[in-house]
């Protein structure tokens, strides 16, 4: 999959994108992912990418000719690739986009910055508009790397084991269950037997008791899109009132 970021701060990329996951990704060729300097599209000798807005009010609007030609431009020189503008309008981000968006052989990533984008590149030059929540950051180029990363681990062959996404938080629509490792006791601290036992098939079914009911203390609202038997919902009903 192929990523090309379209920023006016480029630098903000080196470290995140060339660590850990995201580096082996890259080097295997799971990924290439490109970033560019938004100003390279600019056509004054100042090289500006925002103006004030039409109407007033406080702030700056990136420009629609740089972003504009920028878009163009990658779009031919890819195949198949989407353009997402990550924007706190967007639609929210999670787990089941995430695994849509995974199939594409590309993203072009528009990473808002101010008081947004001129309104026609959205209308005109963008197929989707993301955001990562409820909140308002400096720019896009944070949403644009969580979303890289998000995308990347889900590649078959990027991590370990594959059943690290399969069993892990939101995968199943429900939060994972608790973690252990060596040693088993540690200062007084100890490792639930279960885990100790050997017996495979309890472990699953603890594990499986202890991410629904993690979830219903955290995030009830996923039970909701939760694949529960009878028996499980009616166990957490009967425990936690929910959902």
């Amino acid at each position: 999959m192929r990523f090309d970021v379209i920023t006016t701060f480029p630098q903000m990329f080196k470290g995140p994108m060339d660590e850990s996951i995201l580096k082996r990704a890259k080097n295997t060729g799971k990924i290439q992912i490109y970033i560019h300097d938004l100003r390279d599209w600019t056509n004054d000798k100042h090289r500006i990418t925002d103006d004030y807005p039409y109407g007033g009010g406080p702030g700056m609007v990136m420009k629609v000719e740089p972003v504009a030609k920028a878009v163009e431009q990658l779009k031919r020189e890819t195949t198949g690739s989407k353009v997402a503008l990550m924007t706190p309008q967007g639609n929210p981000f999670n787990h089941t986009v995430a695994l849509e968006l995974m199939n594409l052989s590309g993203m072009i990533i528009i990473c808002g910055r101010y008081e947004g984008v001129d309104e026609r590149i959205r209308q005109n030059y963008c197929d989707m508009e993301i955001s990562i929540g409820d909140f308002v950051l400096t720019g896009g180029e944070i949403p644009a790397m969580a979303i890289i990363d998000a995308l990347t681990r889900l590649k078959p062959g990027v991590l370990g084991s594959d059943k690290s996404t399969s069993e892990e938080s939101h995968s199943c629509g429900l939060l994972e269950y608790p973690q252990y490792t060596r040693p088993a006791d540690y200062d007084g601290l100890t490792v639930p037997d279960v885990l100790l036992s050997g017996n495979h098939a309890e472990i699953t079914a603890w594990r499986r008791s202890q991410s629904i009911e993690r979830t219903a203390i955290r995030r009830p609202d996923l039970l909701k899109k939760s694949n529960l038997s009878n028996e499980e919902l009616d166990r957490i009903i009967n425990k936690y009132d929910k959902p």
